[in-house]
């Protein structure tokens, strides 16, 4: 069931994702790798990893800063992150829908939290990079999430206007973000973020499944 704040814009040509939570499910490593990279640089203590869990599509950086966090957790968290990547897996139904709507000739891109590297890194692990035409990463823009930067560069690349394309995201940051570059906002609400904090975020879309995508970008002619 799609349930809509306003109706999506007709004649969609691109649809930008975000990654973690949408198209693949990587919360469990996310925290065991904040738990170990915490316990190797803070050391003993209970590892805050809810509250990290509370910001979820945004740069890890600026997480830590929030956090009031040291920079140098970024490095360990990444390692670990990369040593546990085997166990991230693609959101069911992933990978048929980015096929069906690359056959609808519309543009595909993922903008991300992640940087640039690791997100090609994950989706090449996952056999989902073929199946995009572009990622952005959070470090290949001046500025992340919310702001709407990655989502500007992802229409750039992909040739549209904000106007021709959707923004699927799980996070408040998500829908801020593409609020702020003009793009219909799209919840997931089967990512990582709970229904009422997406829908206190004021989306434009709300979608339960991912298939439920498919309605709002038909065939292009």
């Amino acid at each position: 069931m799609v349930a809509r704040a306003t109706a999506a814009p007709d004649g969609v040509r691109a649809v930008v994702f975000d990654l973690d939570g949408v198209l693949v499910d990587s919360l469990a490593v996310a925290r065991e790798a904040f738990a170990l990279a915490y316990a190797e640089v803070v050391g003993d203590g209970l590892a805050p990893v809810d509250e990290y869990c509370r910001h979820p599509g945004r740069y890890l950086p600026e997480v830590l800063e929030l956090m009031g966090l040291p920079a140098t957790l970024a490095e360990p968290f990444v390692r670990q992150s990369n040593r546990l990547a085997h166990r991230v897996s693609r959101v069911v139904g992933a990978a048929e829908l980015l096929r069906t709507l690359r056959r609808r000739g519309i543009g595909l891109a993922v903008a991300t939290g992640r940087s640039g590297v690791r997100a090609r890194d994950l989706l090449g692990r996952l056999d989902l990079l073929p199946l995009v035409d572009h990622v952005v990463g959070s470090d290949e823009v001046p500025r992340p999430k919310p702001a709407p930067d990655i989502v500007r560069r992802a229409l750039h690349l992909l040739g549209a206007r904000p106007e021709e394309a959707l923004m699927v995201g799980d996070a408040p940051s998500d829908l801020a973000s593409a609020r702020a570059a003009g793009v219909t906002a799209v919840a997931a609400l089967w990512g990582e973020s709970d229904e009422e904090t997406l829908r206190a975020a004021g989306p434009d879309v709300v979608l339960t499944r991912l298939d439920e995508l498919l309605p709002l970008c038909p065939a292009r002619r």
